[in-house]
């Protein structure tokens, strides 16, 4: 007996019902101490591609200046920052020596390997810092992580690369770095990867603003380039939807362009590139920072992250609905006011205050509901004489994300 045309519908149905979702795929990349105003200036080829395809932002990278989260604009507590979601005053890390970071504030690894461990991580680097102390690989208090897939450490390798005063060897570890991240990507494809690529960092150092330093964002490019060609790949020839981000960690001094560190407005001046094509107004309208990356990444991946993580993080998601950011809060005769940028007019925003920070040794912090605010009231004045402190730690709830914000009575 042959099979009737309804089989053949039947199967043609179920196919269609039961077809697999796409796999949720990210790569973020750090090009080290580029200013936002050098990317314009340049137009780089492949960076501009991929935000043809999503969107190009300025990004803030040093904390609220004047603040409780002031950040140093220094490389490893920029990385740090997009690594946790988090300003200086939390993750802990202060400069280039990693002396103690505070592992309570969860890297994005960890995050996705605690919701889902099976998933597959990869970083590529020339700081083994950045796997070892940064993410903290093996450490129990980092979460005991392991990456499935690592590429570091090539510049300890003075046999194949030799240094040289003009720094070219990184120049060629940034390469085999990029080119290894690429394949890795193209034949495996981790779940989330980071990508540390250094040169221009060094060159910066070395010439400043010069034709030099623009030859090595170029360089990078690249590499960047690379990269982008194998997310292609993946996209075109599997069931993958694939996110990258291209940041960097801090820009440069305005005078030469041979430092950072400090809170100018050229150091803080960051950016960041991607080929996402659902990003909200906060990106759209330049009000982005680096800490936004973290919420960005698990609201892609549909990664839960669990309240107690929420209440700390700086970040709001860059793509999606957005219901609020940018608090602010202060204290005045047994009273707060509160405010915040609402995104969103309908719904309201639950204001909740704890006068603990437990949540900095591990612990957990128990937080007040306090008020139901409209968000389109963007403020509110909260009478707390029965809840005095010295310290509050805020989180405004609203209905498609939160933000948080500290008051520090002195």
């Amino acid at each position: 007996m042959k099979p009737s045309i309804f089989l053949y519908l039947f199967l043609l149905v179920s196919c269609t019902l039961f077809a697999q979702p796409k796999a949720k795929k990210t790569v973020y990349i750090i090009v080290d101490g580029i200013s936002a105003d050098v990317i314009e200036k340049l137009k780089p080829k492949h960076l501009y591609e991929i935000a043809a395809a999503g969107g190009y932002a300025h990004a803030i990278v040093g904390g609220e200046r004047g603040g409780y989260s002031e950040t140093p604009t220094i490389s490893a507590v920029g990385y740090n920052s997009i690594l946790t979601g988090t300003w200086f005053n939390k993750h802990n890390v202060e400069d280039n020596n990693i002396k103690a970071p505070n592992y309570n504030y969860k890297s994005i690894f960890r995050l996705l390997k605690e919701h889902v461990p099976q998933k597959k991580i990869g970083i590529f680097s020339s700081w083994t810092d950045n796997r070892t102390r940064l993410v903290g690989e093996g450490i129990k208090e980092a979460g005991n992580i392991k990456f499935d897939y690592s590429f570091d450490g090539l510049e300890f390798d003075t046999a194949n690369y030799p240094h040289d005063g003009e720094r070219d060897f990184m120049r060629k570890i940034d390469a085999k770095v990029a080119e290894t991240a690429a394949d890795v990507i193209k034949k495996d494809a981790p779940d989330l990867s980071w990508v540390y690529l250094e040169y221009t960092d060094d060159i910066g150092h070395k010439y400043g603003d010069s034709p030099q330093f623009d030859k090595a964002v170029n360089y990078e490019d690249e590499n960047v380039g690379q990269i982008w060609e194998a997310v292609q790949y993946r996209e075109t020839h599997f069931n993958e939807d694939w996110l990258i981000i291209v940041t960097t960690d801090h820009g440069r001094t305005a005078e030469t362009g041979k430092g950072h560190g400090g809170q100018s407005d050229r150091e803080r001046a960051g950016w960041i590139i991607t080929n996402a094509k659902n990003l909200n107004e906060r990106f759209r309208n330049n009000q982005a920072s680096i800490v936004d990356i973290y919420p960005t990444i698990a609201r892609f991946m549909n990664v839960p992250v669990p309240l107690a993580t929420a209440c700390e993080l700086d970040g709001v998601p860059l793509i999606g609905k957005l219901s609020l950011a940018d608090a602010s809060a202060r204290y005045n005769d047994g009273a707060i006011t509160v405010g915040w940028k609402a995104h969103e007019k309908k719904g309201k925003v639950k204001i909740w205050a704890a006068t603990t920070n437990n949540y900095k040794q591990g612990g957990k912090d128990e937080f007040r509901l306090l008020k139901r605010v409209p968000l389109k009231k963007e403020s509110t004045t909260i009478n707390i004489k029965d809840l005095s402190s010295s310290f509050y730690k805020l989180f405004l709830q609203g209905p498609n994300n939160g933000t948080t914000r500290w008051i520090l009575n002195k």
